[in-house]
């Protein structure tokens, strides 16, 4: 596999061929790597976990300069990408529509099969790029797809076709406070040797689940909705902004519906088709998320982040991030 990173000038700055992991990826034992990356153009932390068919990347990222990463020898895998902060565009080269180049936002996520012999990536000078990737083998993928739906059954014929796909097709859906606390108790298992395999893998089925329930909800909501025009779904992607710059103290609704140009009714209906989640459900999931990263940053005190974020009390904080990922903002590290 060789790895080609260019600037914005179209110069290499960097280049490295190796091969592509595969007796760690179809490893009975679970094997673990951690690596620590420093360049004038990047510093990063990735820590890998394979085992049967499955790839877990961690991966915490700052780019100092705009990259385009070129990889040829791509090994076909069925991806889950779970982007937590930041952005980045992925996909194959030289082709369009719906298996085109995708861009991955914070707290977005999606499924993708990607056939092609290369996988290009562009990131934007950034700090703080966060994002858990999980990987199946093709043959460990078909075997879990078998007799396991509609949604499954068709990715799977697409897979054992060659053919690309994505999950989502139109966009890249929300990651939901369920996945939210599944990507957190698989950062944070504190299991070992073949129980950590165990529970490593029922984490990624049911993330994997998690993503099918979500896709088959979605699209009944859009069967069963009046579809939202262009101008509404910008004006919805407004709202959505004007309601993370003011994470600590958020407009009402009322007032959210005026500053956006539409009526609640409008708004909460389009936060439901386009985010999956209500508008406060939405700004919930994105405060605790940052308060995570706030957290794991050790730059912040819990009471400062409290505060930050808008919260009476550090008990009510600490309340609610425990109930959305299931431990205590202490117990992070």
């Amino acid at each position: 596999m060789d790895i080609q990173i260019k600037n914005d000038a179209s110069e290499l700055i960097y280049s490295e061929q190796m091969d592509f992991p595969m007796p760690k990826f179809l490893s009975t034992s679970l094997i673990e790597e951690k690596q620590q990356l420093n360049y004038h153009f990047a510093d990063a932390r990735f820590k890998e976990i394979y085992f049967d068919g499955y790839h877990i990347a961690i991966g915490d990222i700052h780019i100092y300069e705009n990259l385009h990463i070129y990889t040829t020898e791509h090994i076909p895998t069925i991806s889950l990408i779970f982007m937590l902060n930041g952005d980045f565009v992925a996909g194959p080269d030289m082709l369009t529509g719906n298996f085109g180049k995708r861009r991955y936002q914070s707290l977005e996520h999606n499924l993708f099969y990607n056939p092609s012999p290369a996988e290009n990536i562009d990131v934007d000078k950034q700090r703080g790029l966060e994002l858990i990737a999980l990987a199946f083998s093709t043959d460990r993928f078909l075997d879990i797809a078998a007799n396991g739906g509609r949604v499954l059954d068709n990715l799977a014929n697409d897979v054992a076709g060659g053919k690309g796909a994505y999950l989502n097709k139109r966009i890249n859906p929300p990651i939901t406070s369920r996945m939210l606390m599944v990507l957190e108790e698989i950062r944070q298992c504190h299991f070992t040797g073949g129980v950590k395999k165990l529970f490593l893998q029922s984490k990624a089925l049911e993330l994997l689940a998690l993503q099918c329930e979500q896709y088959e909800r979605v699209e009944q909501v859009r069967t069963d909705s009046t579809p939202i025009s262009a101008s509404d779904r910008e004006k919805i992607h407004y709202a959505k902004d004007l309601l993370l710059k003011s994470m600590q103290n958020p407009p009402s609704l009322a007032e959210l519906s005026r500053l956006a140009g539409l009526n609640e009714f409008k708004l909460k209906n389009g936060f439901r088709q386009v985010f999956d989640n209500t508008v406060f459900g939405y700004l919930n999931d994105h405060r605790m998320d940052y308060a995570r990263r706030m957290i794991v940053t050790q730059e912040y005190s819990l009471t400062e982040i409290a505060e930050e974020l808008g919260f009476s009390s550090i008990q009510h904080f600490s309340l609610a991030f425990k109930k959305k990922f299931g431990v205590s903002p202490s117990k992070i590290k």
